[in-house]
């Protein structure tokens, strides 16, 4: 007999509500739910396959184990019996940083992902923290912590009520969003439309977004950072600046001006190949506009100066009088933020607080560089001892990495490794133990990163939609034992380290006079917290302390946990509101226009006005039914036109003698690989294409699927040396290879 259920997706960054159909213990469809406060019924191809991903005959279990150079599967004792041995003694011998700690993008995906490995690595006292955030959205956290002093105070553009939006290297209509969370983006991009609004799209692929664009830019990759400085230097230069209500909070306007004087439209339009009187339409507009956002994502983060073009997109909605009003990009207010402090000058933010000890990179927000693990792993020098245990958690960086070859060699070489993941992949399988947390039907979900990013303020909660199987151990259980297991405290209870959480941030809230529950006592409050686990307790608490909370009885009105459970399909916080100048964390309390890192690295960026690609670049792209390396394993989400092939120009095709449909060879500096390709004018010409998260072919991982057509590793043409210097960044796109044809 079959039942419903409600779920929010976890499969990407929409955060759709979804209805699922649930026979047994066995979820059989998916559809949107149409009460759902925040995605009002839309579902995309991943989230109706939420079944087949959740039910994958290929997911693991139970743990694996290494015996004699093999997995074997073992009990949940066992395998943390070896995790305490396997780390422990790493530690002891060479201290906390010889212990290297990977998250993947997953981890913000799941309530345990989001709660815990912070939780770890502070307890683990390592420095060597290296996340997919480096291969990402890095240089967004970057240019917002310089210019507002707060690495994760985003400002995501007000989709549903701009008129004028100017979109770079996205291509929302098969991502559904980045950093900017928004259920249905294609139709929220249509509504704009259909008010009169108009949508620009800089981009050097015709991409399905573009191809809904009024305008569509095909700039030549890496160059976003110019193209947007010479935009700055028109309204300097014609007198459209227009700071309006943010006059009194932002500095340096006039530094910025003298900082950005060479960059005219015509100085950078043969190395963006855009006509210079183009550049100043498209400055004009911005200004003249009504309300409008500047918004840019991955194909303008991972290029040589992606922190820069990261910092112009908010520069530019600064100088238009568009941040932080209706309209405009504005700082969401997600329900388990903390609760907003008094506005004043903060600590600001600092980056190389230390560096990785090979070549000496220096750290962002806590990470080092995750094109350094290889590196950090394989290479002896004077500075410190090498990573000799891994964990891994949720990610598969052999893939996602640059110079994936490296990297497995590397992780064969440790001394121990343990990875949480669901799968045997191309980097879980080198480990010593696996540790498989459950498929999402038995886990919980709530978006504490995404709320932070979403383009409406709403907080929706889903408890497991089938109970945990027998012999299954849920996640967050699974990383609490591992926090103990690898902080000496193995066979502690599990519980402790969600009290010793709600401990710390209860006494630290009780000390703090903007607090609801200042000068309270702490027990007392932890003993009204609800929830029968303890990350329920930890989002109950987070909850009743943040924005829209209850303060533990001073509003009796607000959030708590019980009040969600009682709104299954969310609530509406309502549209984003102006903020400033609570957000601003920086050492002055102001908007930091020119921030001297910033300054600093402008000498590169006039360095690439003389800069012009010789051959053929690289440039990514994504499919809507893929989400990096997951879900290649699903029948559902794989076929058709979601394939591993090479796009390519008409005009380069003909001129290196290749046909559509044939093998091709690339090469770039990381190694070189043979692809399927498609020969299309979807890319400008001097522009090649290949997807993201491929090269499912080594052995000894278990995805029947994936592996019956495995695509190549886009990845292994790089070799890990290219980086923005500001976040650590890799560079994957508008990188130089060679293509020539097979024989």
């Amino acid at each position: 007999m079959s039942r419903s259920a409600l779920r929010i997706c976890p499969l990407c960054e929409a955060t759709c509500g979804l209805t699922l159909t649930v026979e047994g213990t066995r979820v059989t469809g998916a559809r949107g739910d149409r009460k759902d406060v925040f995605s009002k019924g839309f579902i995309c191809p991943k989230g109706a396959s939420f079944g087949a991903v959740d039910g994958d005959p290929d997911r693991l279990r139970t743990p694996l184990l290494r015996e004699n150079g093999r997995l074997r599967e073992a009990s949940w004792e066992e395998a943390f019996d070896a995790v305490a041995a396997g780390l422990r003694p790493v530690v002891e011998r060479y201290g906390p940083d010889a212990v290297g700690v990977v998250l993947g993008n997953p981890n913000v995906h799941t309530v345990a992902g989001a709660l815990y490995p912070q939780v770890l690595i502070a307890a683990l006292r390592t420095r060597s923290l290296f996340t997919a955030s480096t291969v990402d959205q890095m240089p967004k956290h970057v240019s917002s912590g310089l210019l507002f002093g707060d690495a994760n105070a985003i400002p995501v553009p007000d989709l549903d009520h701009t008129g004028h939006l100017l979109l770079i290297g996205a291509n929302p209509l098969e991502s559904n969003g980045s950093l900017c969370t928004a259920p249905d983006f294609p139709g929220r991009l249509k509504a704009l439309k259909a008010r009169g609004g108009h949508l620009t799209v800089v981009d050097p692929r015709r991409t399905r977004t573009a191809q809904l664009a009024d305008r569509h830019l095909a700039i030549r990759p890496g160059t976003d950072a110019l193209l947007l400085a010479a935009m700055v230097t028109v309204l300097f230069e014609e007198g459209l600046t227009d700071l309006g209500h943010l006059t009194p909070h932002v500095q340096d306007v006039d530094e910025l001006r003298s900082a950005l004087g060479d960059f005219t439209p015509e100085a950078v339009a043969e190395a963006c190949d855009i006509d210079a009187d183009f550049i100043r339409v498209l400055a004009r507009e911005l200004a003249a506009a009504p309300t409008a956002a500047v918004y840019a994502r991955i194909g303008s983060c991972t290029v040589p100066h992606g922190t820069l073009a990261s910092w112009l997109v908010d520069v530019l909605n600064v100088l238009t009088g568009n941040l932080d009003r209706p309209g405009g990009a504005l700082f969401p207010q997600a329900a388990t933020d903390k609760a907003p402090r008094p506005a004043g000058p903060g600590r600001g933010f600092a980056l190389g607080r230390w560096h990785s000890r090979v070549r000496q990179l220096p750290e962002a927000k806590g990470e080092l560089p995750l094109s350094a693990l290889a590196e950090e792993i394989d290479t002896a020098t004077h500075r410190g001892e090498p990573v000799r245990a891994l964990i891994a958690v949720a990610a598969n960086p052999v893939l996602s990495a640059p110079d994936g070859d490296r990297l497995d060699k590397a992780l064969d070489s440790l001394d121990f490794m343990v990875s949480v993941d669901p799968y045997l992949n191309e980097t879980s399988r080198h480990a010593h133990v696996v540790l498989p947390p459950p498929p999402p039907s038995q886990s919980p979900h709530h978006d504490f990163a995404f709320n932070t990013l979403a383009v409406r303020n709403q907080v929706r909660y889903s408890r497991p939609a089938v109970p945990l199987e027998p012999g299954r151990m849920a996640e967050s259980e699974i990383l609490a034992r591992l926090i103990l297991a690898a902080t000496g405290m193995h066979g502690a209870d599990p519980a402790a380290v969600d009290a010793m959480v709600i401990d710390q941030t209860l006494g630290k809230a009780v000390q703090e006079k903007h607090s609801p529950v200042y000068g309270r006592d702490p027990e007392e409050l932890a003993d009204r917290l609800t929830g029968d686990t303890g990350p329920e307790r930890r989002l109950d608490m987070m909850l009743r302390l943040g924005p829209y909370g209850d303060g533990f009885g001073v509003r009796p009105d607000g959030l708590t946990l019980a009040e969600l459970l009682a709104h299954p399909h969310g609530i509406d916080l309502g549209p984003l509101r102006p903020r400033l100048p609570q957000p601003l964390k920086t050492r002055s309390g102001k908007v930091e226009l020119l921030p001297e890192p910033i300054a600093g690295d402008l000498p590169r960026l006039r360095q690439a006005l003389g800069e012009r690609p010789e051959g053929l670049v690289l440039v990514g792209r994504r499919h809507l039914r893929s989400n990096n390396s997951w879900m290649h394993n699903v029948p559902a989400l794989t076929g058709g036109s979601n394939r591993c092939t090479l796009h390519i120009h008409p005009e380069d095709a003909a001129r290196l003698g290749v046909r559509d449909g044939a093998d091709v060879r690339v090469k770039g500096a990381g190694g070189e690989l043979v692809a399927p390709v498609e020969v299309t004018d979807a890319v400008r010409p001097g522009v090649v294409s290949l997807p993201h998260g491929w090269g499912h072919d080594r052995p000894g991982s278990r995805m029947s699927h994936a592996s019956k057509s495995p695509g190549v590793n886009v990845n292994q043409l790089l070799d890990g040396s290219r980086l923005d210097p500001l976040s650590g960044n890799a560079v994957l796109n508008g990188v130089p290879v060679q293509v020539s044809a097979t024989p």
